[in-house]
């Protein structure tokens, strides 16, 4: 799955809600410049493409937690604090509605307008009201296209993303192979973004060809139109889902047994894509490191708290060890979490041939 900088939907169940859950201080909020003049009592407007959803809920505590950190940063207190309000619609694709909560929010005078537009062309009256007003706009998540009208915005680089995505799946499909690109609306900019680097970049990775291209708001039942697709190409080989909401509703899809399920990978990194990651379903991020040194060849490496995690069980697996007496999901895979709760590993060992020096023999 590719999870953009950010972290696109939680329902309403108690489990879920943890993944929204407080943590006492947050390492994603950077250290606050007080110089910077932030008078007191100021309110924040963010109109979001939707309330719903686990990616949103994450993008709203996100905000909560920085406005909560500029009021401890400035000393504001009761009436002297900072505010923020969080409204949007209940569906991504509920342009209209977007519309009339800008509308209505411009109408109150907020000091400062966040928006992430759900159509890149349908708000440019009220970004020209907001101007008009005095109201600086600040675009995040899917930018408009009028980008003279906005202050500033804050992102992925969702074409790099596409590049992602295509990466993952041409890797995954070798050489050759047919593809579907199943995604959200046409008409948001970071859905724009995104299949644009995947179809500019498919094709590096060998002889594979996109046989489809789907938006949901192009469509009238969007699972329905998957469904075609899936019959009509039952030897699929690859499928992109450019959103959470659109990959969520294709992993729910009923799926021919057949064929092998073409290989996926979605954008975001909601609880069930994690959960689909790991039982194969979609394709995740792999990482690979040299036994006893955590630096790959690219130059990355894993933090010495996840080491110090992981480290004892790879030394269990190399002394002939079964990983299931330890919780293990089988005797050489184990799931780990970091120590920070950030990640989440399966960590894996797969044996080399070569003979184990602790039983002077090779592995079962």
């Amino acid at each position: 799955t590719i999870q953009p900088l950010g972290a696109d939907a939680i329902e309403e169940s108690d489990s879920e809600a943890e993944a929204v859950k407080e943590e006492d201080e947050s390492p994603l909020i950077p250290e606050i410049d007080t110089d910077i003049k932030i008078h007191a009592g100021s309110r924040i407007a963010v109109v979001s493409k939707c309330v719903k959803g686990e990616y949103w809920k994450m993008v709203k505590k996100g905000m909560e937690d920085a406005v909560k950190e500029i009021n401890k940063a400035y000393g504001y207190k009761k009436d002297d604090q900072i505010t923020m309000t969080f409204e949007g619609p209940d569906n991504e694709e509920d342009v209209e509605t977007q519309i009339n909560t800008i509308d209505a929010v411009i109408a109150e005078n907020p000091d400062v307008l966040c928006i992430s537009a759900s159509d890149m062309d349908s708000c440019e009256a009220q970004l020209e009201a907001a101007k008009e007003n005095g109201i600086p706009v600040i675009a995040f998540d899917s930018n408009v296209a009028e980008k003279k009208l906005v202050k500033a915005y804050r992102g992925t680089d969702n074409v790099q993303v596409g590049k992602m995505a295509a990466y993952q799946l041409g890797s995954a499909l070798g050489k050759m192979g047919k593809v579907a690109v199943f995604s959200a609306q046409q008409k948001t900019k970071s859905v724009q973004d995104r299949v644009e680097g995947f179809m500019n970049n498919i094709g590096k990775y060998g002889d594979i060809e996109v046989v489809e291209t789907i938006y949901s708001d192009q469509v009238d039942d969007m699972e329905a139109s998957m469904k075609e697709v899936l019959e009509k190409y039952p030897t699929l080989d690859g499928v992109f889902c450019t959103n959470a909401d659109i990959t969520e509703m294709y992993l729910n899809l009923e799926k021919s047994d057949e064929h092998d399920a073409p290989a996926l990978v979605g954008v975001d990194a909601t609880t069930k894509q994690q959960e689909a990651i790991r039982n194969g379903e979609e394709i995740g991020d792999k990482y690979t490191c040299t036994y006893g040194c955590p630096v790959n060849q690219d130059g990355h490496g894993i933090c010495s708290k996840c080491m110090m995690v992981m480290f004892p069980i790879m030394e269990a697996v190399r002394s002939g060890g079964d990983l299931e007496n330890i919780g293990g999901d089988g005797k050489y895979s184990k799931t780990v979490v970091c120590p920070d709760g950030c990640v989440m590993f399966r960590l894996t060992a797969k044996p080399t041939g070569k003979k184990n020096f602790f039983k002077g023999k090779f592995f079962d």
